[in-house]
């Protein structure tokens, strides 16, 4: 047999191999059908807004804007102090209260909180000027703007656990079990749960060390700021790493095709992160899709992080404690239902 009839066969033999993998097959044609369309679908909606504007109490002179939105504050001192705060990060362009306006009333009194150094902030003090049947009292705040990266940070050590975490579980013990190292296993004392236990602890102790890395030289190098308890951010990080290998563990459970994994881990990580507020606000959403986001642990996982590292927020703040019970559930249910499931061959 020649060179080239040898190369033939074993490219026949290998398309063979891919297309009677019909899971496999099928999901190469639909990956980026799906993608697409879901972003067809996330923003499908009005255009994002120009100016983001608080408003405390139910009266708003300035409803017919176009372009802005509008950010219902809750009247009280504390929900008053955190609106404060965001203006002074760039959160909010505009914090506004009005009194209620009569028919008869002349000049119904206003008060406006506003960041000196922010561009949208000084339009939007300019439009107001228009609003005549109110009388303004100007506050000023200062305050640093929140920086893209340190916003971002949160996000990107997510992914990387993410991608760690399945990956690092779900595609490997596949690969055992296609290769038969499963199988030799199973002839050995080694019980299913010893083994996938150490595998658990392996992946949980990498992924530790990893993120500690990064997240110190972030804060070293770029100067990404954590407001909160460091032991709280590394509770969240830790919980959530543990959340993620659960369902590597679920992928992995009987799965022997290495292709099929791969496609199925795929499936499971691109919705994550683009559907997980990692690299943009989910407020310009779908209303469908804010809801399914919900569903990932990487969006309760960063909401967190975010939560301590650029709020300040402690353990016992319904931001933080709220995530990490959801993390918690499924994390454990994950492990629960892997375990079930796993099969040495």
């Amino acid at each position: 047999m020649t060179t080239l009839k040898r190369l033939w066969q074993l490219f026949v033999a290998r398309n063979k191999e891919f297309y009677r993998d019909r899971g496999s097959m099928s999901w190469n044609f639909l990956f980026p059908v799906l993608i697409i369309a879901g972003f067809a679908f996330a923003y499908s909606g009005k255009p994002k807004p120009l100016f983001t504007i608080g408003v405390i109490g139910q009266t708003n002179p300035m409803a017919e804007w176009q372009y802005a939105k509008f950010v219902e504050i809750p009247e009280g001192e504390e929900e008053l102090s955190k609106a404060r705060e965001k203006v002074g990060r760039h959160q909010l362009d505009l914090l506004v209260q009005v009194s209620s306006l009569g028919a008869d009333a002349e000049a119904a009194r206003g008060k406006y909180w506003v960041n000196a150094t922010s561009p949208q902030g000084d339009t939007l003090e300019k439009m107001l000027a228009s609003i005549k049947q109110v009388e303004w009292h100007r506050e000023e705040i200062t305050g640093q703007a929140i920086r893209f990266v340190d916003w971002l940070t949160p996000g990107v050590i997510g992914i990387n656990m993410m991608f760690s975490a399945l990956f690092g579980v779900g595609y490997v013990l596949v690969r055992y079990r296609k290769s038969g190292v499963l199988k030799r296993l199973k002839a050995t004392p080694v019980r299913a749960w010893e083994f996938l236990m150490a595998q658990i602890l392996s992946r949980f102790v990498l992924i530790s060390v990893t993120t500690f890395v990064i997240f110190l030289g972030a804060i070293l190098i770029l100067g990404i700021p954590v407001h909160g308890s460091a032991w709280t951010l590394a509770l969240v990080m830790a919980v959530g790493t543990l959340c993620l290998i659960s369902i590597g563990l679920i992928v992995a459970a009987r799965v022997s095709s290495e292709e099929l994994a791969g496609g199925l881990l795929n499936m499971m990580t691109w919705p994550m992160m683009f559907l997980s507020g990692v690299w943009f606000s989910l407020e310009g959403l779908n209303p469908w899709l804010q809801k399914a986001s919900m569903l990932s642990p990487l969006t309760h996982m960063v909401a967190a992080a975010r939560a301590v590292m650029i709020d300040g927020e402690g353990l016992m703040s319904a931001a933080v404690y709220m995530p990490l019970i959801i993390l918690s559930a499924l994390a454990f249910l994950g492990l629960a239902i892997g375990s079930w499931l796993f099969r040495w061959e």
